[in-house]
């Protein structure tokens, strides 16, 4: 037993020995050695912590998921800030001989990681005043703070809330694609939320039917057919208004409200046309397109008779 003491003394004066020095300060590799050792205790220590905390939160029941994760990023920056803290009491580390380098580092780091800490800070925001939350549902296009393209119709293309991170906000679209939209973003420019205060979107379709048509009929066929789909909700009733004459067609806009925008804009619009189109052709009513004639001035009715040049 003595003798493996002695063995590791004598280890570890090698590994002390083995060494640069700085200034007064000494790099050895026993210093390297404990330093890694340290860290990785110290990382493992936090992540079984963290997962516990995670477990006692998701067994709370009075608490909702965004104050959940606003807790969970709230615990895991402190543990580590602690973490650092207690390591370097640990290892001993004097900071006093390295404040010229740390304050020119902390400088540099400062200006580098400005975006990345603004982008912590908004999305700790957002969870504290919970303005978004998984599982909203916003506008990711048609002009708003996050780019992207309309769906066919003039519906903008909108996306679930599946996480807010650190760094950003993963949303997922319709068709399947995760746009990472940075936290800060979502603080200082206008983003559309459509599950904040209610879940109800209206839809908005605009129906040419042509002049020569029953309009009332057409308006009545129109909102049978928005009451037929599932989707669309019986309260408030489906209305439908005329918006303008136009030069080949009255103009109509029919309007409902659904409660499940996530599950598609596109695809309810394609089914109520679809049935506004087998119903106007049963009943006649003709939805005019646009078409051009050709007038020749000045040109006889009938071609001329071909000769005979034999």
């Amino acid at each position: 037993m003595d003798g493996l003491s002695e063995a590791t003394v004598r280890a570890v004066d090698t590994l002390k020995a083995i060494g640069i020095d700085v200034g007064s300060y000494r790099l050895s590799l026993y210093g390297l050695f404990s330093t890694v050792i340290v860290a990785i205790l110290l990382y493992i220590a936090v992540r079984v912590v963290l997962r516990s905390t995670k477990w006692l939160l998701r067994r709370n029941t009075q608490i909702d998921a965004t104050q959940r994760l606003l807790a969970e990023k709230l615990i895991a920056i402190a543990l580590f800030v602690f973490a650092i803290l207690f390591g370097i009491d640990l290892l001993g580390i004097d900071l006093t001989a390295l404040a010229v380098f740390s304050g020119a580092a902390g400088l540099a780091i400062g200006f580098g990681l400005q975006k990345t800490v603004g982008n912590l800070i908004a999305g700790i925001i957002l969870l504290m005043d919970r303005s978004i939350k998984p599982g909203d549902i916003v506008v990711v296009g048609d002009g708003s703070a996050m780019g992207g393209t309309s769906l066919p119709g003039g519906m903008p293309n909108v996306g679930r809330v599946a996480k807010i991170g650190v760094r950003a906000v993963n949303v997922i679209t319709r068709d399947g694609k995760k746009h990472l939209i940075p936290n800060e973003l979502l603080m200082t420019q206008a983003v559309e939320n459509w599950s904040f205060a209610s879940p109800e979107v209206r839809v908005r379709m605009r129906v040419p039917v042509g002049y020569g048509c029953d309009l009332r009929l057409a308006q009545r066929l129109m909102v049978e057919t928005a009451k037929e789909n599932p989707r669309i909700l019986a309260e408030p009733e489906p209305v439908v208004w005329i918006t303008a004459f136009g030069e080949r067609a009255v103009e109509h806009e029919l309007r409902y409200w659904i409660s499940d925008p996530e599950a598609g804009l596109g695809n309810i619009q394609g089914e109520v046309f679809l049935g506004i189109w087998d119903r106007f052709k049963e009943a006649g009513i003709r939805i005019p397109y646009p078409r051009t004639d050709v007038r020749m001035v000045g040109a006889p009715d009938q071609d001329p008779a071909p000769t005979d040049k034999n």
